[in-house]
């Protein structure tokens, strides 16, 4: 068994590759609407010295995507597949949604589990709030978080407004409305009832506007502690931030401290987890043998002062701007040091990834997603994807091949390495361009399909016969979640 490890560890010392990273810790962070150019590696004036030192250290991807709003965004990233494969719906999933991520999806924490590893999920989970769907059901060993955006509880609760601002208040003529009955997606407006702060199988929090203030700070803690409880690894940590998604909660003493309003101070308190983090790793000396992800799902909301400079559009679109996110990944001694990669990459890419990282098994279904190791290891020759489709809900709304990307409702075209801000169509000067991505797109028929809910390659939500809130309207915690009924404060 020495032996075998011995010559196990030398031929991998010849391919490059420490024997210590046979089996990496790894992290990955995803921060919650954050724009592209909100931190300092991407050209944010905002102070975010962590981020900084993390991307001198690492890599960044200046063409990564995700999904143009949260819950398709997060089941790629899960699943290793483009969205529409896995969480077929038309926008987002809502509180009491009878619908979510299918239990018979393979996430990457089941893969990773699989190989050896601790799991754990910290944050925004957003792809089902039912019992079947939530983390500790889809691979993770504990769960700790709000399990949909902050935003999706009564206004009483400071959940429809900033801090500091009035108290939202409904208009006198608006009605609760019931869902239409083939709506399953959960409730909205007006319906939603309290935020519920989640920890394993258990409600333990309604979370209002004070709350809020202290979540990122809570998330933080509770990362540290699971790093430190399993140091001797192997660890997955997904750390999917409510950080920055409206409305806008940064921690007290960060307030006031950013010249780019509420949306830079949450940022710069982003930057200090993230710091908090890395430097746990630097002390417990896992740093030489943990690879560590940071980005956002999706676009930034230019409404609520995000930056997706130089990009065009804003979360919800299919221009760049509301799709191409913000990435670094670090991890010294495999990753190159202030390297930069312009390969296309996705979401979808993390499964595969870090499945070959842990030398763990892919499932035995269709992937969309590509292993990117090659690149993230900056191998010469190494590629990303050569087409990527851009999906909206239920539509495919743009298809990119190299640099060439096309719009396809207006069939605008535009050279994204000459013109990243999509503001020369091009179209009528390479019609053949037009023509190849079309023909992409249509290739696209008989597996996603162009629109509409349903086609071959979409795979069946999951979906329970009656949904329940995590948290009844008079803040009673749902029977049946934990097995008793208590009411919170």
């Amino acid at each position: 068994m020495i032996l075998r490890r011995l010559l196990s560890s030398i031929l991998l010392l010849a391919a490059g590759v420490s024997f210590a990273a046979e089996k990496p810790n790894l992290i990955l962070i995803n921060i919650d609407d954050l724009g592209y150019a909100d931190i300092g590696p991407f050209g944010s004036s905002n102070a975010t010295p962590h981020l900084d030192r993390m991307a001198a250290e690492g890599m960044k991807l200046t063409s990564h995507y995700a999904a143009p709003v949260c819950s398709p965004s997060r089941a790629s990233l899960l699943t290793g597949c483009y969205p529409k494969r896995v969480l077929s719906i038309p926008h987002v999933l809502f509180p009491a949604g009878a619908v979510g991520l299918n239990p018979d999806e393979t996430t990457i924490a089941e893969v990773l589990k699989e190989a050896g590893y601790k799991t754990a999920c910290v944050g925004k989970w957003h792809v089902g709030d039912q019992p079947e769907f939530l983390p500790t059901a889809q691979g993770f060993d504990s769960y700790y978080g709000i399990p949909y955006s902050n935003d999706m509880g009564p206004a009483a609760d400071g959940s429809k407004s900033n801090p500091g601002q009035p108290i939202r208040q409904p208009n006198a003529n608006a009605k609760k409305k019931a869902p239409p009955p083939d709506d399953e997606t959960g409730l909205k407006g007006l319906s939603q009832t309290p935020l519920p702060l989640v920890e394993n199988g258990n409600v333990i929090e309604r979370v209002k506007a004070e709350e809020q203030h202290t979540i990122t700070s809570r998330y933080t803690g509770k990362a540290c502690d699971f790093i430190r409880e399993n140091k001797d690894g192997p660890f997955f940590l997904y750390m999917p931030h409510t950080a920055v998604h409206f409305p806008l909660y940064p921690g007290k003493k960060y307030m006031g401290k950013s010249p780019n309003g509420l949306i830079g101070d949450w940022t710069q308190e982003v930057d200090s987890c993230v710091g908090q983090i890395l430097d746990l790793l630097r002390e417990l000396q896992l740093d030489k043998n943990t690879v560590v992800a940071f980005t956002s799902d999706n676009g930034g909301a230019l409404n609520h002062g995000s930056s997706n400079k130089p990009l065009r559009g804003s979360k919800g679109q299919t221009f760049e701007g509301g799709i191409r996110v913000c990435t670094v990944v670090w991890g010294p001694g495999t990753i190159p040091a202030g390297s930069t990669t312009a390969e296309i990459t996705s979401h979808m890419d993390w499964l595969p990834t870090f499945t070959t990282m842990a030398g763990g098994k892919l499932p035995e279904r269709k992937l969309d997603g590509k292993d990117l190791s090659p690149v993230l290891k900056g191998q010469k020759e190494a590629t990303g994807h050569d087409v990527f489709y851009y999906y909206r809900g239920y539509q495919l709304q743009a298809v990119r091949g190299g640099p060439w990307k096309l719009h396809l409702a207006s069939g605008e075209l535009y050279h994204l390495g000459q013109d990243i801000a999509e503001e020369q169509n091009v179209a009528a000067k390479y019609p053949k361009e037009v023509m190849r991505l079309r023909a992409l797109a249509e290739s696209m028929k008989d597996d996603l399909g162009l629109d509409g809910a349903e086609a071959p390659g979409v795979r069946p939500l999951g979906r329970v016969a009656k949904a329940v809130p995590l948290i009844h309207a008079d803040g009673t915690v749902r029977a049946g979640f934990d097995g008793i009924v208590k009411k919170l404060p």
